[in-house]
């Protein structure tokens, strides 16, 4: 028989999962307040790249999309940086919805001379990602496609989008993780284009902070 004069355990262990909801819930609530406070876009996860050369990134084509050359689209040969400007690379796919509402931003910043932008098409098919180009233009320099998803593990990406600015000198000075949007552009790319911009000019490395 239980000994009366003995607490039972049940009515604690009932208590303990009663509140355990209301525990979560004010975790996540206190975690959504500074991001709130702070004003740290939960978007921009620092990478261990940034501040490091990117990785030699050689893929091909991805076959029937021409440039505004009319000539084929190359790949991406990411062993040397060429013509002296900063490079965005996005990580894309036709499949990923983030990655349409995001576009239109890439369309607009192809219009910049200032950097050049190039894509690592992730984990699809060459007809859906043609038809993606297709309906909504294509920002691109060059593009290529990593169909395993191997590349994409070499820097870090977590899924899609992703987009890396790479200085002129092959360093990684910034990752947005998820879609553009004009918030991250304008705080988080454009001051990082600024400082690569800047640094090239002056021929040393910028602050980066």
């Amino acid at each position: 028989m239980t000994d009366p004069a003995v607490p039972s355990e049940r009515p604690r262990r009932r208590n303990f999962f009663v509140l355990l909801p209301l525990l979560l819930f004010g975790g996540l609530a206190a975690v959504f307040l500074y991001q709130l406070v702070s004003g740290h876009d939960p978007q921009q996860i620092p990478s261990v790249l940034i501040g490091k050369t990117a990785p030699e990134t050689t893929l091909p084509p991805l076959e029937g999309v021409t440039g505004p050359n009319g000539q084929a689209m190359p790949g991406l040969d990411l062993s040397g940086f060429g013509d002296g400007r900063p490079v965005l690379v996005n990580v894309f796919a036709s499949w990923c919805g983030p990655c349409r509402e995001e576009h239109p931003l890439l369309m607009d910043l192809a219009e910049d001379p200032r950097l050049r932008i190039v894509a690592i098409n992730y984990k699809d098919k060459p007809e859906n990602a043609r038809r993606f180009l297709a309906s909504l233009g294509n920002p691109y320099a060059a593009i290529g496609v990593d169909p395993t998803g191997a590349t994409t593990i070499d820097w870090g990406v977590y899924g899609v989008p992703e987009s890396f600015l790479v200085a002129a000198d092959g360093e990684i000075l910034f990752k947005q993780t998820g879609p553009f949007t004009p918030e991250a552009v304008a705080g988080g790319l454009m001051p990082a284009l600024e400082r690569a911009l800047a640094r090239d000019a002056g021929g040393n490395k910028a602050p980066t902070s």
